[in-house]
This record gives C-alpha cells, sequence and structure tokens, in this order.
C-alpha cells in the first residue's frame, strides 16, 4: 500500500513539474512593413502613399496549447500620404505620418512539431500622427485615432524550446484618416497591408 502511494505522490510531482515548464506566455519583437492601398473615393480625393517601416512589439498568454490572447503595440517610422484630387489639385497636398498601433487579437495555432501555423483576429486602436516638418506641406493637421479590426495568417518555426523564429501577414482595416481635414475626407476604409517577420522568447 505504501509502494503504491509513493508512486502516485511521485507521478502527481512530475505532473506538476511538468505543467510548471509549459511555456505559458511569450513575448516576440519583430520588424514591420505598412503598406496602404491607393484609394479612390466618391468625392473625388486620391489617396497615395509609400511603405512605411517599424516594430511590433506582442504578449501572447496561452488559455490551451493552441489558443492565446495576444497583446500588441506597434509604431513606423514615417511614411507619406498624399491626397489628390477634388478641391486639392492634381499634386494635392502632403502629410507625413507616423503611425502607432495598440490592439488585441485572439490566436489559434495548429502545432505539426517544430511548425506552428497560426491564424489571429481582433481589433484595436490606430493612432495616425503627422509629422509638422517640411515634408507635410500642410500645417492644420491633427493626430487622428481610428479604431479598427485586426486579422492574420503566419508560422511559427521553433529553434529551440524557448525561442521561435515567426512570419505573419497581418491586415489592418480602418477607416482612412483625414487628419481634421474636410479636403480629405474619402468616406473610405483601408486594408493597410502589414507584414512582420521576428522572434519570440516563450517563458
Amino acid at each position: 500500500m505504501k509502494k503504491i502511494a509513493i508512486v502516485a505522490f511521485l507521478l502527481a510531482v512530475c505532473a506538476a513539474a511538468g505543467r510548471a515548464q509549459e511555456s505559458r506566455q511569450d513575448v516576440s519583437l519583430s520588424g514591420a512593413g505598412l503598406i496602404e492601398p491607393f484609394i479612390g473615393s466618391s468625392t473625388d480625393v486620391y489617396v497615395h502613399s509609400n511603405t512605411a517601416y517599424g516594430a511590433l512589439a506582442s504578449y501572447r498568454f496561452m488559455l490551451t496549447p493552441s489558443s492565446a490572447l495576444e497583446a500588441n503595440y506597434g509604431i513606423t517610422y514615417q511614411n507619406k500620404i498624399n491626397f489628390s484630387g477634388g478641391q486639392l489639385g492634381y499634386y494635392g497636398l502632403t502629410v507625413l505620418t507616423r503611425n502607432q498601433e495598440v490592439s488585441g487579437a485572439f490566436v489559434h495555432s495548429f502545432n505539426f512539431k517544430k511548425f506552428n501555423p497560426f491564424v489571429e483576429a481582433g481589433g484595436g486602436a490606430f493612432i495616425f500622427l503627422p509629422i509638422l516638418n517640411s515634408g507635410t506641406t500642410t500645417h492644420f493637421t491633427k493626430q487622428q485615432t481610428q479604431m479598427g479590426a485586426l486579422y492574420g495568417a503566419g508560422i511559427a518555426y521553433e529553434i529551440s524550446p524557448s525561442f521561435d523564429i515567426r512570419a505573419e501577414y497581418r491586415g489592418i482595416v480602418t477607416r482612412v484618416p483625414t487628419f481634421g481635414e474636410t479636403l480629405f475626407v474619402t468616406n473610405k476604409w483601408y486594408n493597410i497591408y502589414d507584414p512582420v517577420l521576428g522572434v519570440a522568447y516563450h517563458f
């Protein structure tokens, strides 16, 4: 009887130790590219922009071995958004912009040995901050925060029990900013492309 009790106790300790060693959380840091598509609108305002580059920091908490909650903060250095057409004329006006993201998402993963594909969906706030320097041709613009949706799919490759490499395509859906300028109104939505590549640490 004592032997059975000892064996049961050892099994319970091993199970508890194994559970304690499971990675329930991770943090990641990625490089990101923010690609805003061309917009042509019913108000005859056209929006062009170049690609912005920046960083994305994420934290995940595992609810189950295949599902997690994720919190994100992203920032880009700058990109150039040009509004033209309508009353703005052919050349229009340019706003240099720094973009920030504060978002949350639900993540579902699929495990195939060292390869772990995943999908995610959520929402958040997307901040368009004008940079008022010589590259911005109108100085009446204001910071604008837009609520929107986030979706994505990617793959993580495990390089050790603590680290993996992640590559993901993310999409951000939000209204095209106006920066408080009535001449910039498009009544359109952006579907911003946001590819990211980075490293995650599990703990």
